[in-house]
């Protein structure tokens, strides 16, 4: 399985739109989403996909969303995700909980991928494998991350939007 991570889009739905489609040329077969996804036309565009995301310390989202998510075929989060992906497990944050630190430090999970800090990352606590795609917004060149699960291959793409 090929995961497409990005993060930070913070509402810029032409940015997200580009980098779905960079993430769809390089082989990703579902995406995740790190937080701040700014608002309902940024999950629109996940519509279609495989795809799990969680809130950031930016987003606010309202209650009535629930039910639009779940017509696009979205879950809702609560909080951050642990969630299996072939024999993967994966913790998913945003980077700004409370929680954040204790799951980093504990390494109980095969990835962790979060975002929050706009900056690129990808390295290891003991065994597990640390990930920061970078950002859509407020950075000088935006990032996503093509990850192979069955070659364990981190691949950044810069996306041109």
């Amino acid at each position: 399985m090929k995961l497409g991570i990005m993060s930070d889009s913070h509402g810029r739905v032409g940015l997200v739109q580009d980098a779905l489609a960079l993430l769809r040329a390089v082989g990703a077969e579902a995406v995740v989403h790190c937080g701040d996804v700014g608002g309902l036309p940024v999950l629109d565009a996940l519509a279609g996909w495989r795809c799990w995301f969680v809130w950031g310390n930016t987003d606010v989202p309202e209650p009535a969303w629930r039910r639009y998510l779940s017509d696009l075929g979205i879950d809702w989060p609560v909080g951050p995700l642990s969630i299996r992906v072939g024999h993967r497990r994966i913790a998913v944050f945003h980077g700004h909980e409370r929680s954040f630190p204790t799951v980093l430090r504990a390494a109980e999970h095969d990835y962790l991928f979060h975002g929050h800090t706009h900056r690129a990352e990808d390295y290891r606590v003991g065994p597990m494998r640390v990930v920061n795609p970078g950002a859509l917004h407020r950075v000088v060149t935006p990032t996503v991350v093509l990850l192979d699960l069955a070659t364990d291959e981190v691949c950044f793409h810069e996306v041109n939007g």
